[in-house]
């Protein structure tokens, strides 16, 4: 699968970590920023919209995307239209989130979970599958939230 990973400042270590992790699994993993760790002024909205952008476009699956507390910058993906992005810190979480609204980004906040949590969320979050169903109307009610304000 082809996922795109983005961070801010505080995320970069813990993406870089995920980004290993995946590839290793044999995932095709693009990183949209931030690249440096001193570097404030790429702050979560820039890469969170990089992801969403990558995703309705095409570029990639399905994203990652990683600040602080992991809230921050999946606002920024959720104002992309079509996109769901949900921030986990537990694996759970990540499981209905595919399962039930098919998301397409995991958010999740660098100092909130360590690595090997992080780990097991990521891997539910690809381990899961939309179940479609009942679930798919309550999404296709969402996406109508989204076009009632792209008309106004």
């Amino acid at each position: 699968m082809k996922i795109g990973f983005g961070s801010d400042h505080a995320g970069i270590e813990l993406k870089l970590q995920l980004m290993e992790h995946l590839s290793a699994q044999g995932h095709e993993c693009t990183d949209y920023g931030n690249y440096d760790p001193n570097d404030r002024g790429d702050d979560y909205p820039l890469p969170g919209r990089r992801v969403a952008e990558a995703i309705r476009e095409g570029e990639v699956e399905k994203g990652v995307l990683v600040c602080g507390t992991g809230l921050g910058i999946s606002l920024a993906a959720n104002k992309v239209p079509g996109i769901r992005a949900c921030v986990c810190s537990e694996p759970y979480t990540a499981s209905m989130a595919v399962r039930h609204n098919n998301c397409q980004i995991v958010s999740m906040g660098a100092r909130v979970v360590g690595r090997d949590l992080a780990k097991m969320i990521v891997d539910t979050f690809f381990s899961c599958e939309f179940e479609g169903g009942r679930h798919e109307a309550r999404v296709d009610m969402i996406s109508g939230i989204e076009r009632d304000y792209q008309k106004a």
